[in-house]
């Protein structure tokens, strides 16, 4: 019960508690809602007072937007006057301002004075900015020099696996302002006239650039291109600035490696044409030189190389200042003057051959092989720097190639026919039977064929495009020259073979042929001839031994007048020789008369022959002696005991080291 009365005063308690606190809140609620009725009205106050002075201030500075574009003009004024070439950041900043009000006044208020005074001094601005373009790329604008493009290409030849070398075409400082002004001339609406000037002026340096490197590598002049170097920008005259101990100074003396490795192998072919009596227009087809026109073949491939080279820096730089949607478009037009250049010098080449073989000097072909190897191997280049161009634009150099293709493949057929119809004249023929001017020419043409074998191939190969078509490819420029040269040896053969019938010494005939075989086959076995040849004909090396041993067979036919007289039945014994008759004594002086007489004459006659080939003439020499000596000394032996005359030297005037003396100085035209 305590415990109760007890629980029942702390409950009583806690409910006097309760109720205070529910007093409270209740006070503090009505407190809080008169509050609220005071308070919300003020507050709905201030935010109309803060929206009226945000209002105020963005209508003010609405006004002084307004009012300053009222003022543009005044203020841009002395910049736009003086022109951007006292500053081209602040010019640009002064263009905007002139751009933002012009859009301004166009939207509202486009017949106010205002708006005519900005809109002049906007259109005055737009006239600086394509006046300092055109002031700035034609200032700058130079033809690299020829020292700086022979640089880029020996680099690019001694390192062929690395990165493409570019030409600094233009000083950074120039082309990062052009890029600026042409970027303003782009917005501007000017585009197309600035992207014009553009082209034109860029066109013009490379072709430019090719010229002077023509007549750079023509004059060899180094003080002439240096100061070229040093007019043309401070980038590239500052790669030039080395001493002579310098890597670079080591490498611009040797600038002129990449023509000369152009040039080294048709140059050492011209010596070789020259040697063996090729009739050379000019002095060599490497000069391509007639009335109204100039061109040296070793010069254009190094000016096919820098124009690849040159092209391709314009192609970089124009990616700063043309937009991307018009650089295809300006990038063709920029490159057809140099493209062209090239391509006519390449149409003249060919014409130049096409009248070279009018005059029957096929030798002017070889001019084609550099030049067709050399394109085909720039060919990839090209078309990937082409690509997006216009058509005809990227098929020029494909067009040149069928072009110079077409004409070497006609000349390599007339080739064929000039072998074939060859006339046998009598007075062209060598007198002392050597190897026939023919003969020495058409194998050293067909060396120079070897030299650019896949080149001349090919060339075949585009008139007859079905010919070889179950061979691989890399295998059928070879296998359809080898073909062509069988048709040449074949040909050459057949004329030979006619004009040796014009001598009538059948002795000599066979020396002629002896001697061309001889020749034709050692050419074969120096030069990769052979093994070019053995790819459609394996049999021909054992031709040429079989017709050389033919050969050697009919000239010992030259030895039968002298074997008449000392090939006889044994002579008679010593024991019987008092009772010979004197018809067998005369029988006998006959023979050595009849043999001194033959052997003089053939002495006489063999000696004006000629065996140029130090190794047959030797052989055959030899082969005499051991043909006729061992029957002369049985001759001697049969009747050198026999008294048929009292007088035995006036019979028996030659030993057998006579015999021999006479046989050495055979074919001593050769000498």
């Amino acid at each position: 019960m305590d415990n109760v009365a007890l629980l029942k005063e702390s409950l009583g308690r806690s409910e006097n508690m309760t109720q205070n606190m529910l007093g409270i809140l209740n006070t503090f609620e009505s407190r809080l809602s008169r509050l609220e009725e005071t308070i919300i009205p003020i507050y709905q106050e201030t935010g109309n007072l803060q929206r009226r002075h945000e209002n105020i201030e963005k209508t003010l500075s609405a006004l002084d937007h307004v009012i300053a574009f009222y003022h543009v003009a005044e203020e841009v004024e002395p910049v736009i006057r003086d022109g951007p070439g006292h500053g081209l950041t602040s010019y640009l900043e002064c263009m905007e301002k002139l751009q933002t009000a012009v859009k301004y006044f166009t939207e509202t208020n486009p017949g106010s004075p205002e708006m005519s005074q900005v809109t002049t001094l906007y259109e005055a601005g737009k006239d600086a900015l394509e006046r300092e373009f055109r002031s700035q790329l034609t200032r700058h604008s130079k033809p690299v020099p020829p020292v700086i493009i022979l640089d880029v290409l020996a680099i690019e030849e001694e390192s062929p696996g690395e990165e493409p070398q570019l030409i600094e075409q233009l000083p950074e400082r120039t082309l990062t302002e052009l890029s600026l002004i042409a970027h303003w001339l782009q917005n501007c609406g000017m585009e197309t006239d600035y992207m014009q000037l553009y082209s034109t002026v860029r066109s013009s340096m490379v072709v430019k650039s090719l010229m002077g490197l023509k007549d750079h590598l023509k004059s060899g002049s180094r003080d002439s291109a240096s100061l070229a170097v040093s007019s043309h920008s401070p980038a590239l005259s500052n790669k030039l600035k080395t001493g002579k101990d310098t890597p670079q100074s080591r490498k611009t003396l040797n600038r002129m490696a990449f023509v000369r490795k152009a040039s080294e192998t048709i140059k050492k072919h011209m010596a070789h044409l020259e040697a063996a009596g090729f009739t050379l227009q000019h002095g060599s087809t490497l000069d391509v030189r007639e009335e109204g026109g100039d061109i040296d073949i070793d010069f254009y491939i190094a000016s096919a190389s820098a124009l690849l080279k040159l092209i391709q820096s314009e192609a970089a730089m124009m990616q700063a200042i043309i937009p991307e949607k018009h650089q295809r478009k300006i990038f063709d037009l920029l490159i057809q003057s140099g493209l062209d250049t090239l391509i006519k010098e390449g149409e003249y080449i060919s014409a130049y051959i096409k009248r070279a073989i009018a005059r029957n000097d096929h030798s002017a072909v070889i001019s084609l092989f550099p030049v067709l190897k050399h394109l085909r191997s720039m060919k990839p280049e090209f078309e990937r720097t082409l690509e997006g161009c216009q058509a005809p634009t990227r098929t020029k150099l494909v067009t040149l190639i069928s072009t110079l293709d077409y004409t070497g493949a006609k000349v390599l057929e007339e080739f064929v026919d000039s072998i074939k119809n060859d006339p046998d004249k009598v007075s062209n023929m060598p007198k002392d039977g050597t190897v026939h001017e023919l003969t020495s020419n058409t194998i050293i043409f067909l060396e120079q064929l070897v030299e650019f074998a896949d080149t001349a191939g090919a060339m075949l190969l585009t008139q007859d495009p079905t010919s070889l078509q179950n061979i691989q490819n890399a295998e059928r420029p070879k296998l359809k020259l080898a073909e062509f040269m069988t048709k040449v040896l074949s040909a050459l053969g057949a004329n030979l073979t006619n004009k040796s019938e014009t001598y009538s010494d059948v002795t000599l005939r066979s020396i002629f042929m002896l001697n061309n075989y001889n020749y034709i086959l050692k050419s074969l076995r120096r030069t990769r001839m052979l093994l070019l040849v053995h790819l459609r004909d394996p049999n021909v090396e054992t031709y040429y031994i079989d017709h050389i041993r033919q050969q050697k067979r009919s000239y010992f036919q030259s030895w039968s007048r002298v074997l008449h007289f000392i090939q006889d039945p044994p002579a008679t014994s010593a024991n019987e020789s008092m009772r010979m008759k004197e018809k067998e004594k005369q029988m006998i002086k006959d023979k050595f008369t009849g043999f001194n007489k033959e052997i003089e004459d053939l002495h006489r006659v063999q000696k004006a022959y000629a065996i140029p080939d130090g190794e047959l003439r030797e052989s055959m020499k030899q082969d005499n002696k051991d043909f006729i000596q061992p029957k002369y000394h049985a001759f001697l032996r049969r009747y050198i005991n026999v008294p048929f005359t009292k007088n035995i030297e006036k019979y028996h005037k030659y030993s057998e080291k006579d015999v021999s003396r006479f046989i050495s100085e055979f074919f001593e035209s050769a000498a």
